[in-house]
C-alpha cells in the first residue's frame, strides 16, 4: 500500500494528540489511521477504504459498530438525563436497573455492583476494596496481591502493576509495593518437554503454594486472574488450572479477582469466562463488552463477604471514600442496561456457541503454517503465534517485528487485527456471521502468504520493511 501525504486531519493529529501504547517518537513518520465510521462489523478510514475490524476495536464491540437500539438508548437517555452522579445516596434509573441486571446474570452469586469507567479503573478500584476489606476484618498485615506475568489488567497505577509486561512497568517505577507475580499458564511456552497440561498445571499450583508460604500466608490478600489472558497473548489456561489454583486460594484465605474486561458478556460461549473455566470469584471486574464499547463504563461485583464488610467498615469511618465523578453515568448505564438486553433477546451468546466452532476450526488450521508455532483460543477469541521454527518454537529476529508486519498486511487486504510482539490476536464482534469468519480468515491467510513468501527469500531478495501496525 502506496503511503499518502498526512491529510489535513491527521496532520492535525500529529501536531496536537499524544496517542496511548504508540512509539511516540515515530508518530510523525507513520501517521495516524483515522477511522471516521463503522457499520456492523466493519469500520471506515478517512479515504473510504472499509476493513473487518477483527478486535472489535480493543476487543469492545461485540454488536458492531451501528446498533441501531444502542444508539437509540443512547440518544433517548441524553435527552433525558445526560449526566447525575452517584455520591451521597444518589442514584438514577438506568444505573439501579442495570446493577440489578448484572447481579442477576453473575457467573456466581454477588451482593453488590459498583461502577467505574474502564477495565483500568475497575481493576484500582477492586485493588483498594482487597485492602479496605482486609483492614476491616482485622487483617491489616493481609495486602499483598498476586497476578501473573503476561497478564494485563490496565495501566493506573495499580492496575499496571498488576499487568506482567515489562512495557507497563518501564520507567513508570511500577510495580508498586505489595504487588508480586508468578508463572504465565501458556503451557505452549512454559510447559517442560512431555508435561501434559494438567501436570503444568499442577506444577503452577504447587509454585503458587510456595510463593504463599514464603511471602507469609497472613500477607497474601487476593489473586488476580483473567480467564483467557488477553493483551498478554490470548492465553487460555491449561486443563484443571483453575481448579488447583483456587483450591490453593481456599486454603490459604486468598481472595480470587476475575477480571472478565475482556472475557465477559459471551466472548468465550458463555455471559462470562468465569463459568467457561470454573472460577468462582469473591470479586468480578468487567468493562468492554458491557456496553459494546459505546460508552466508557465498568463494573466491579462484590460477593456478599466482601460487600458486609465494605459497608460495616464504611459505617465505622462515615463513608466509603471511594468513587468517581461518572460512577453509574446516566447514559453509559442506559446503554449498558440496553446492551445487556440485546445479548439476552438476541441470544448472542448461542450466536457464540453456533459460530465458536467454524471460527476456532480455522483458527487451528493456521498451525499447518510453516510461521505459525500455535494456534489457540476459545468460542470467538483467538490468536496465533508467529515462530521462525516450528520445531524449536524459534522467535523471529525482533528487528523483523513478525506480529506487526503481519498485522499490517492484514490491514492492506481489509483486515485489522492486532499484534502483540509475534503473537497476531483475533477478536471479531460477537454478530459476525459464518460468511464474514469465512472472509476474515480469508484476509488473514493472503496476509500470511504474502509474510511467509517474503521471510522464504533468499537473503540477497529485498527485505519486507517491518512497520508498527
Amino acid at each position: 500500500m502506496t503511503r499518502q501525504p498526512p491529510s489535513e486531519l491527521a496532520a492535525q493529529d500529529i501536531q496536537a494528540h499524544l496517542h496511548p501504547f504508540t512509539n511516540l517518537a515515530d508518530h510523525a513518520a507513520v501517521g495516524p489511521f483515522v477511522i471516521t465510521r463503522g457499520d456492523g462489523i466493519h469500520v471506515e478510514d478517512e479515504h473510504g477504504r472499509r476493513y473487518i475490524e477483527g478486535m472489535s476495536g480493543l476487543w469492545c464491540s461485540s454488536l458492531g459498530f451501528s446498533h441501531p437500539r444502542l444508539v437509540a438508548a443512547g440518544i433517548r437517555a441524553l435527552q433525558t438525563l445526560p449526566y447525575y452522579h452517584t455520591f451521597n445516596h444518589r442514584s438514577n434509573p438506568a444505573v439501579a436497573e442495570l446493577a440489578a441486571k448484572l447481579l442477576a446474570q453473575a457467573p456466581v452469586p454477588m451482593a453488590r455492583v459498583f461502577f467505574a469507567n474502564s477495565g483500568s479503573e475497575a481493576n484500582d478500584s477492586a485493588v483498594k476494596m482487597v485492602w479496605y476489606y482486609h483492614n476491616a476484618i482485622g487483617q491489616p498485615q493481609k495486602k499483598k496481591i498476586i497476578a501473573r506475568q503476561r497478564a494485563y489488567h490496565g495501566v493506573t497505577v495499580a492496575a499496571a502493576s498488576l499487568s506482567g509486561l515489562v512495557a507497563n512497568h518501564r520507567d513508570f517505577d511500577l510495580p508498586i509495593d505489595r504487588i508480586l507475580h508468578v508463572e504465565c499458564p501458556h503451557h505452549y511456552r512454559y510447559g517442560q518437554p512431555g508435561e501434559s497440561e494438567s501436570d503444568f498445571a499442577t506444577r503452577l499450583a504447587e509454585s503458587l503454594e510456595q510463593r504463599i508460604l514464603a511471602e507469609g500466608p497472613d500477607t497474601v490478600a487476593a489473586f488476580f486472574a483473567e480467564p483467557v489472558m488477553g493483551a498478554g497473548g490470548v492465553i487460555v489456561p491449561p486443563e484443571t488450572y483453575f481448579e488447583k489454583i483456587q483450591a490453593v486460594l481456599r486454603k490459604y484465605d486468598v481472595l480470587l479477582v476475575a477480571d472478565e474486561v475482556i472475557c465477559g458478556f459471551g466472548r468465550t460461549g458463555e455471559m462470562f469466562g468465569s463459568t467457561t473455566f470454573g472460577m468462582q470469584p469473591d470479586i468480578l471486574t468487567c468493562a468492554k463488552a458491557l456496553t459494546s464499547g459505546y460508552m466508557p463504563m465498568s463494573a466491579v461485583m462484590v460477593s456478599a463477604k466482601v460487600h458486609d464488610a465494605l459497608a460495616a467498615n464504611s459505617g465505622r469511618i462515615g463513608t466509603f471514600g471511594h468513587g468517581y465523578t461518572y460512577s453509574g453515568h446516566p447514559v453509559a448505564a442506559a446503554v449498558a442496561l440496553e446492551t445487556l438486553k440485546v445479548y439476552e433477546e438476541d441470544d448472542i451468546v448461542g450466536q457464540v456457541r453456533r459460530a465458536a466452532p467454524a471460527f476456532q476450526r480455522q483458527l487451528r488450521a493456521l498451525a499447518q503454517r510453516r510461521s505459525v508455532g500455535e494456534a489457540r483460543g476459545v468460542g470467538l477469541i483467538g490468536a496465533i503465534e508467529l515462530v521462525s521454527d516450528k520445531a524449536g518454537m524459534t522467535p523471529f529476529d525482533p528487528a523483523l517485528k513478525a506480529g506487526a508486519t503481519v498485522a499490517r498486511l492484514a490491514q492492506e487486504r481489509g483486515l485489522i487485527v492486532r499484534a502483540m510482539g509475534d503473537t497476531v490476536a483475533l477478536c471479531p464482534p460477537l454478530i459476525s456471521t459464518a460468511e464474514q469468519i469465512d472472509e476474515l480468515f480469508a484476509r488473514l491467510n493472503a496476509a500470511l502468504d504474502a509474510f511467509e513468501a517474503h521471510t522464504a527469500m533468499p537473503s540477497s531478495a529485498p527485505a519486507l520493511q517491518p512497520q508498527e501496525a
